[in-house]
């Protein structure tokens, strides 16, 4: 099945880069505009090779990183929190529904004025955006654990905490896992589209607004979209794969359910 899909995702791949190879050569779209796809996949690895490219993606994975990892150290233990004391997270959930719907990329200028590092700025933004997916997977997965299970748990003489630490989290830890792999590609978006609007001294997306100085380079510049693309597929998949070998009994139950 995973072969399957691997051959089927590089056939879509394949398909797109022939449509706009065609779209270009033939002049359907002015190519100027719109590169031929193997002039694009050409500067691709040309940038696979190119020290300044590489230190720029360094700095953007370095805030992709630490922004994603500090949202899950606060996202989680908060979910459980508010997910296993009913009282407080009722109390909590008009705060959340009201800052998560706000966009991240609004905050840019209060990030700018509270961080003068670029990095930090760039965290504090990832943080943000990423706290909300973990967050409210994190409450919707306790609160659908099986009630029969803890009240069997309960009937045994156990307490809420190894109630929570037997049944709760080993039940929302799959469901959690989820919501950082979503707040992963959120992350990606975030930090890209901050050194876009924000600049600063290196990052992808500082690469990106370069690539557009001097007369713009769309060649490079959807070069370089591709790698923000891969970083996304890789992160992706690295994930999916430590879920599927961290929760292997809930990978077998939904394919067997499939």
């Amino acid at each position: 099945m995973n072969l399957r899909r691997i051959v089927l995702g590089a056939a879509g791949v394949a398909g797109v880069a022939a449509v706009i190879e065609t779209l270009s050569r033939t002049g359907l779209v002015d190519a100027t505009a719109l590169p031929p796809a193997s002039t694009i996949l050409r500067e691709a690895g040309r940038l696979a090779v190119d020290r300044e490219f590489l230190v720029d993606v360094g700095a953007t994975v370095q805030a992709w990183f630490g922004g994603l990892a500090l949202a899950v150290l606060v996202a989680v233990p908060l979910g459980v929190l508010l997910g296993s004391v009913p009282l407080l997270g009722t109390a909590a959930r008009a705060l959340v529904e009201l800052m998560r719907p706000v966009p991240s990329v609004s905050l840019i200028p209060l990030a700018i004025i509270l961080f003068a590092d670029p990095t930090r700025m760039k965290m504090s933004l990832i943080f943000y955006a990423c706290l909300w997916p973990i967050l409210i997977n994190t409450l919707y997965a306790l609160r659908d654990v099986d009630p029969v299970a803890k009240d069997s748990l309960r009937a045994f003489g156990f307490g809420t905490p190894a109630v929570l630490w037997r049944v709760s989290l080993p039940s929302a830890a799959p469901f959690i896992a989820t919501g950082v792999r979503i707040a992963a590609s959120v992350a990606l978006v975030v930090v890209i589209s901050t050194e876009l609007f924000a600049g600063g001294i290196n990052g992808v997306g500082i690469y990106l607004s370069d690539t557009q100085s001097g007369g713009g380079r769309p060649d490079l510049l959807l070069a370089g979209a591709c790698w923000a693309g891969a970083l996304g597929l890789l992160a992706n998949a690295g994930l999916l794969g430590l879920e599927r070998v961290a929760f292997r009994w809930h990978t077998a139950r939904a394919e067997g359910v499939a």
